[in-house]
């Protein structure tokens, strides 16, 4: 058998892997931010939200077949034709798998680094870094079992685009076609929820500067063990002049690190 071949069967198996009942460990910190540093990062058509919010969140996923691996996501509020939800601009991954997947099917902001969460009795902790840096550190105490809330629906915003081989592509703007607006769609379901005493501590990293959106005010700190159920589709399409300037968010500019930069 020549496992290279044409396969008969085709199955998405990102699409798969979202659909089940995959439980996971979550440290999450909600904070308050300031309302022009999320209306500076938000591409059009989206707007700024009714509150000025940011999430973080770092999780170890539990796949079954004993495969487990580490998820980062950072993201803010936004809104989009009167549905609020949330338009991540970081979310580093331990594994290939779960990196590919999610940003050629969905369009998310993936990238390969450093993810984990650890537990030791009440005290937690959990880390986001890459290349070198570490970037988003939450330490606490979990104080507190909190009622189980009942499942929910967020919506996260995405937008799938390809770079043109050229470098120029679509009128100039660098992409092959129009870049796709995805609405992504998480069900939600607890089993655990518990407050946390504790701070979350935003680095520095010239490729993943989310210490350029403070801290303001903790709205939020908590470790929960959850599901989610995830689809998406794509809404629309917008003009690719609106997320040119945004492209850095996602790929590297490696140029920033200096002169020793590799391509």
């Amino acid at each position: 058998m020549i496992r290279y071949a044409a396969r008969t069967e085709q199955r998405n198996r990102e699409i798969e892997a979202t659909r089940g009942e995959i439980w996971s460990q979550a440290l999450t910190a909600v904070y308050e931010t300031d309302p022009d540093v999320i209306a500076a990062v938000l591409p059009q058509p989206l707007e700024p939200p009714s509150e000025p919010l940011v999430r973080a969140t770092i999780t170890t996923v539990d796949m079954p077949g004993g495969y487990t691996f580490g998820a980062g996501y950072f993201a803010v509020r936004a809104a989009h034709e009167g549905v609020e939800g949330e338009y991540p601009l970081f979310m580093p991954m331990t594994t290939e798998q779960a990196t590919i997947g999610g940003r050629e099917t969905f369009g998310e902001p993936k990238k390969i680094g450093e993810v984990w969460v650890k537990r030791d009795g009440d005290d937690v902790q959990g880390v986001m870094a890459r290349m070198g840096y570490t970037v988003v550190e939450i330490n606490g105490r979990v104080v507190e079992t909190l009622p189980t809330p009942p499942e929910r629906t967020k919506t996260d915003f995405y937008f799938k685009f390809l770079p043109a081989p050229d470098g120029l592509g679509l009128g100039g703007s660098g992409f092959d076609n129009d870049p796709a607006l995805v609405y992504c769609h998480k069900q939600e379901k607890m089993r655990l929820l518990q407050r946390v005493d504790g701070d979350l501590v935003l680095r520095d990293s010239p490729l993943d500067p989310v210490a350029d959106i403070p801290v303001r005010r903790i709205v939020d700190l908590n470790w929960s063990e959850r599901s989610t159920f995830q689809s998406g589709v794509i809404h629309s399409y917008v003009k690719s002049e609106w997320l040119a300037p945004f492209v850095h968010q996602r790929y590297d500019d490696m140029s920033v690190l200096g002169k020793g930069a590799s391509k």
